[in-house]
């Protein structure tokens, strides 16, 4: 009996709280060929299998692709910060920084949606089920042609009245408005790539969408230039270069997949929507989703909290924001490595390599994060420089004390992203939720509370004190989930 067999079979929960299985009608009778009995180009060179070897060692591997990715990711908001504020002025500047947070809740959806649509395909790829691993695939495609058309529809037609509530000051209402609205308006490109680079990370495959986002990173540095240096756009002409570059990305990335995964060409029955999948997908796919939706929700109130001081400060923390996103991409990406590791390790029955798996990653973080703080401990000030057209002493000052705040709380992080992603990958996705509401806690804490108390100062400990909250849920969660799994080898 196969390791999702048994899961179905033994756990009550399977196939709804506890999604580590396929769905609970699949018989050996429909499960797909044995390793050596598949054709031989089925699986290639291209799928990493991460069940075997060094964990530490395959999880660096694996990160430092996904940093890279992750870097070419903050380029385009990056360039779109530069550009703006070199060149646009403080106003617009801040104007696109207001929407930051309201950016982080929808498009963070869009992307935690994508990779829980990964997991169940990291853990059928674990488990060598080749086809079933096709139709999540399949399912997974639809499920994001409807929240794209839906989400990208809700939040066009909401997006002035979310502004207003956000307390976004009148003199930069307007930039934040269009920019923002563009953003919105590229949600399904935002899907196309997201959800092929996850599905293509989850066969082990890190490194193909790096070279493909750095392509289109390059495009969307030419394309901002041309539009707000060459024809004198205003924030509009970032926001639509990125919105091409998204989509380009993504295009460039659908035609390399069908090219050279032959374990992803799905058959005609294997495209049909099945019931089952859909619901399982859901359930994985949601909660990663609403987590980090649930948690924008308090880094909203900050960001009202942030508007509330006036422009000068939205310019300064929208600097450091900017700056945060870029340099904690090394912790990050350590983080999001755990999701397929755990999940092919959880679909091939090996347990002990995610607890290895999980500890070496923490460790690597932990390195890391102090590297981290030293360096914008040293370089905060003239980081924020690259942002900025101004040199009001003041607009610098906030952004050094985010940052530095900020930046003392990576090794908080480290635990957050990495514990976080491997009860993912695990298949209690729904604990994702429930860390995410806890941040969003302390946010909402840090603006109502801290920030009268305060004043700017409880603004920039927001982010440590919401992963303080995670963390002390998280850890204790980890060994439970781990617990309630061993319980299905005993």
């Amino acid at each position: 009996m196969g390791w999702a067999e048994y899961i179905t079979r033994r756990d009550p929960l399977a196939g709804g709280f506890l999604m580590i299985c396929a769905p609970s009608g699949a018989t050996r009778a429909h499960q797909p060929q044995t390793r050596s009995e598949r054709p031989k180009n089925e699986r290639s060179l291209h799928d990493k299998d991460m069940t075997s070897g060094n964990p530490l060692r395959l999880i660096i591997g694996f990160a430092i692709p996904m940093f890279l990715g992750m870097l070419f990711q903050q380029f385009y908001s990056m360039v779109d910060t530069v550009v703006v504020g070199k060149f646009l002025g403080v106003g617009p500047l801040a104007g696109v920084g207001a929407t930051s947070s309201l950016n982080f809740m929808v498009i963070g959806f869009c992307t935690g949606v994508c990779n829980g649509f990964a997991i169940p395909v990291a853990q059928m790829f674990g488990a060598k089920r080749d086809s079933e691993l096709r139709k999540y695939v399949a399912n997974s495609t639809w499920l994001c042609i409807f929240f794209s058309v839906v989400l990208t529809t809700l939040v066009v037609g909401f997006c002035r009245p979310i502004l207003t509530l956000m307390n976004t000051p009148e003199d930069i209402f307007e930039y934040a408005y269009l920019y923002i609205v563009i953003i919105f308006l590229g949600i399904p490109f935002t899907f196309l790539y997201n959800i092929l680079a996850a599905l293509i990370r989850s066969l082990g495959d890190s490194r193909t969408p790096v070279v493909f986002l750095g392509v289109a990173s390059l495009i969307n540095i030419v394309l901002d230039i041309v539009f707000v240096i060459v024809l004198h756009m205003g924030v509009e002409g970032p926001a639509i270069a990125t919105v091409i570059s998204q989509g380009l990305s993504g295009a460039i990335c659908l035609w390399y997949m069908k090219r050279k995964f032959e374990i992803l060409r799905i058959s005609r029955e294997e495209w049909k929507l099945r019931g089952t999948y859909i619901k399982t997908l859901c359930y994985m796919g949601i909660p990663m989703g609403l987590q980090y939706s649930v948690t924008a929700i308090g880094t909203l109130v900050i960001q009202a909290a942030v508007n509330g001081f006036g422009s000068l400060t939205v310019a300064g923390v929208t600097a450091a924001q900017r700056i945060n996103s870029f340099i904690s991409c090394p912790v990050e990406s350590i983080g999001a490595t755990m999701a397929p590791y755990s999940g092919q390790n959880m679909g091939a029955g090996k347990l002990d390599r995610v607890g290895k798996g999980l500890r070496d990653a923490s460790i690597l973080g932990f390195a890391v994060s102090a590297v981290l703080f030293v360096i914008v401990l040293l370089t905060g000030k003239q980081l924020s420089l690259i942002f900025l057209d101004t040199a009001d002493d003041r607009v610098i000052a906030y952004s050094y004390q985010f940052l530095v705040t900020t930046a003392a709380g990576y090794f908080l992080l480290t635990l957050v992203n990495a514990v976080r992603f491997t009860i993912q990958g695990m298949g209690f996705s729904v604990f994702a939720i429930t860390s995410g509401v806890l941040e969003m806690i302390a946010r909402t804490l840090a603006g109502l509370v801290l920030v009268p108390l305060i004043g700017y100062t409880g603004i920039c400990l927001a982010h440590p004190l919401a992963w303080i909250f995670a963390d002390s849920f998280l850890i204790p969660a980890f060994f439970y989930c781990k617990k309630k799994v061993q319980r299905l080898y005993d």
